[in-house]
């Protein structure tokens, strides 16, 4: 997990990016199911936003995971 904060973000977005690919979603299948707006899940992807607690947990229920798993470099994509 990165140390500086604008890496972290980048870092953040490419993990959302991966889940979401992953699961064969778009940017705004995912957004609805979150109940976040499609540009701001863009933003995320980006790493040009940070995420409240509570989007971050909006964001893992809409991906089927655990919070905590967004955070965990040993959680497979």
């Amino acid at each position: 997990m990165p140390k500086h904060h604008d890496d972290f973000l980048q870092w953040f977005g490419a993990r959302v990016r991966g889940l979401r690919q992953q699961r064969d979603l778009s940017q705004e299948e995912l957004a609805q199911l979150a109940g976040i707006d499609r540009t701001y899940i863009g933003g995320v992807e980006r790493g040009e936003r940070n995420l409240s607690l509570l989007n971050v947990k909006k964001l893992a229920d809409a991906l089927g995971i655990n919070a905590k798993d967004l955070f965990d470099d040993d959680f497979q994509l």
